[in-house]
């Protein structure tokens, strides 16, 4: 009975989460926004101010969903996304990953769909955030690789979406090529749930058996220039391998030596 109350609560619990989210996110649209526009002038300060207002809000609200009981967590290595200019690659089992990566980076840049810039109701934070949309073509990855030199903390999921329940990881080749064509060393951070809940396919009311167990760890940073030596310093090609080598450090976070 008690287990049956307790999930009764976190579907209930998981709606006022998600719809303080949303609530959240339309006043920053109609109210904050509007305001850091039309107040700070300076383009690189309104960017780092909204970047900020995320960031927090974000905190806030992973806060919110430990405070229902919806979730607990454990963060490892934390102090390491603290640098400035890192690429920031996570494997992307639940919905709520960028939020918790956000919330730990305050001066996070991402890639956003380019669907987003265009939305009346998004296109300000889009705008204000200064976050790069996936439009750009060819220009994408040197738009990343400007980010990170400029020392922004620049977060990529390898996967383009959520990692399937059933199914391999399937990783797209676009974080490696920023990796190898910047050169720009690799921050890895690896996320587990447990019970796994959020997931691709999956409605966000239909809650675990237990509140759901976070695991992040930021791991140690890796180096792309074993891989470019190896490829001959063929960007190309040294991606094709750091793709590689990246599927099998998220699938089984015991990965082989970069050089091997």
């Amino acid at each position: 009975m008690l287990e049956l109350l307790d999930r009764g609560w976190r579907v209930i619990a998981t709606a006022i989460a998600f719809s303080s989210f949303g609530l959240g996110g339309l006043l920053l649209r109609l109210v904050y926004f509007p305001l850091l526009q039309l107040i700070v002038r300076e383009r690189a300060r309104q960017t780092r101010l909204a970047r900020l207002s995320i960031h927090h809000t974000f905190r806030l609200f992973i806060e919110l969903m430990r405070v229902l009981g919806i979730l607990r967590y454990e963060i490892v290595g934390a102090e390491r996304l603290r640098r400035p200019g890192l690429l920031i690659l996570a494997n992307h089992p639940t919905l709520i990953d960028v939020v918790f990566l956000i919330s730990l980076v305050p001066n996070a840049d991402c890639v956003v769909k380019a669907a987003l810039a265009r939305n009346p109701f998004t296109r300000g934070p889009v705008r204000a955030t200064g976050y790069i949309c996936n439009d750009s073509g060819a220009g994408l990855v040197e738009d990343c690789v400007a980010s990170v030199h400029a020392g922004n903390n620049l977060i990529i999921f390898p996967e383009g979406t959520r990692t399937p329940v059933a199914g391999p990881m399937k990783l797209q080749r676009g974080a490696a090529n920023i990796a190898t064509r910047g050169p720009c060393t690799i921050t890895p951070v690896t996320i587990r749930c447990e019970p796994l809940s959020l997931t691709k396919g999956l409605p966000w009311w239909k809650v675990p058996v237990r509140r759901m167990h976070f695991t992040i760890v930021v791991r140690d940073d890796i180096e792309v220039t074993p891989f470019l030596a190896r490829a001959g310093n063929e960007p190309a090609l040294a991606a094709r391998h750091l793709t590689d080598y990246l599927h099998d450090y998220f699938s089984t976070e015991k990965p082989a030596h970069a050089g091997a």
